[in-house]
């Protein structure tokens, strides 16, 4: 059974695992933006398949019979040309989700956005002219923020060039490289330290990175979190990697 899981995540990486040890075949393509996601995974391949297109060709030619789409919730384009290749090639697909935030007990208490743009509409308006937003929306947004006079920005890898230079930002801006999983009290210590007035975030989901908003609660710093891109109607879905697996093998079987 050779399977191809579209990863990128953490997520992605526990699916290959899984699999492999199932017994799959399992190739493990990754578009490779950072260090950590071209690591740890069974078969890798990096780059892209040069769209829907060029997917459902790597997938005849590679006679794979199933893909698993573990990409991030926000990776929406890829999710969807895996779709449409695989509608294109009559290859079975399941995408494996992580459970968002939405039934988090403080889900009630944030303000929801449906894109980018609108949250930072809304961080501008709810900020004020001199409040620093912390953004942990991930390294490409944040084009939509710029407007923000104050952004403490945090992201897991910041590219530079061969000098060491960064792209470069606005003024009043602050780049901060972390990686979750964070403390709740490293947490709590970011947001009083850095005097944070409003955090935007994603509903990215999960607990790795949960302990902000939690952080938030406790120190009155209002959320403003963005609501994830619909996947692709008619695709199956899993949330759990023992879900993942009985897909798998229930393809086999067929």
């Amino acid at each position: 059974m050779r399977v191809l899981v579209l990863g990128g995540t953490v997520d992605g990486r526990e699916v290959a695992r899984a699999l492999t040890e199932a017994g799959a075949d399992v190739v493990t393509s990754v578009a490779g933006r950072t260090a950590s996601a071209r690591q740890g995974a069974p078969g890798m391949v990096t780059g892209g398949f040069g769209g829907a297109d060029g997917l459902a060709r790597w997938l005849a030619a590679e006679r794979v019979d199933a893909v698993v789409d573990a990409t991030h919730p926000f990776a929406a384009r890829m999710s969807h040309n895996a779709a449409a290749a695989c509608a294109q090639t009559g290859t079975p697909l399941l995408r494996f989700d992580r459970p968002g935030w939405a039934n988090h007990p403080l889900a009630g208490t944030w303000t929801w956005a449906d894109d980018h743009a609108t949250a930072a509409q809304v961080a501008a308006g709810m900020a004020g002219a001199e409040g620093r937003v912390l953004l942990t929306v991930g390294r490409q947004p944040l084009e939509h923020y710029r407007a923000l006079r104050h952004v403490l920005a945090r992201v897991a890898e910041w590219p530079r060039d061969a000098d060491g230079h960064g792209p470069t930002v606005p003024d009043g801006w602050t780049i901060l490289e972390d990686r979750g999983p964070y403390a709740a009290a490293g947490e709590r210590g970011l947001l009083a330290g850095e005097r944070i007035a409003m955090l935007v975030t994603k509903d990215s989901g999960g607990a790795a990175t949960a302990a902000k908003l939690d952080a938030a609660a406790e120190l009155d710093v209002p959320v403003v979190v963005v609501r994830r891109p619909r996947g692709p109607e008619g695709v199956p879905v899993a949330h759990s990697i023992a879900d993942a697996v009985a897909w798998v093998a229930g393809c086999a079987r067929r």
